[in-house]
């Protein structure tokens, strides 16, 4: 979980994150991670590009793994992350810092069934590490 904390704080926030991904040509699928229609797949070869080799790198050593394996994990991570961070199609005001704080610190009220799911997700693409 902390690594994509790493991962969104490196990148600047969501919103960084997001223009990023814009930068390095994959602006209409995460768009559509964002937007509240289907979430777009990537490959992991697309995403360890757009993200550059620092960031994967620096993903890679906090799983403990190589660039391979963490451009792929990012890759299945990627969209459900930023679809359930941008609920209503939009970017939040707090740059998605905080709703990411919530759901990986178990959320508040209505969005704990969100975290919990949330966490589950994480946890499965996790262990298939």
């Amino acid at each position: 979980m902390g690594i994509v904390m790493a991962l969104i704080n490196q990148a600047g926030g969501l919103q960084g994150l997001l223009a990023k991904l814009q930068a390095g040509g994959l602006g209409e699928a995460s768009q559509s991670w964002v937007g509240t229609g289907a979430n777009r797949p990537v490959s992991p070869e697309q995403l360890g590009s757009a993200l550059g080799p620092d960031l994967i790198a620096m993903i890679a050593r906090q799983m403990g793994g190589n660039t391979q394996q963490a451009s792929s994990t990012m890759a299945e991570l990627l969209p459900e992350l930023i679809d359930r961070l941008t609920p209503q199609g939009q970017l939040p005001a707090d740059n998605g810092l905080g709703a990411l704080g919530a759901l990986l610190g178990g959320g508040a009220g209505g969005k704990s069934s969100g975290a919990a799911d949330l966490v589950g997700v994480l946890g499965g693409l996790m262990g298939k590490r």
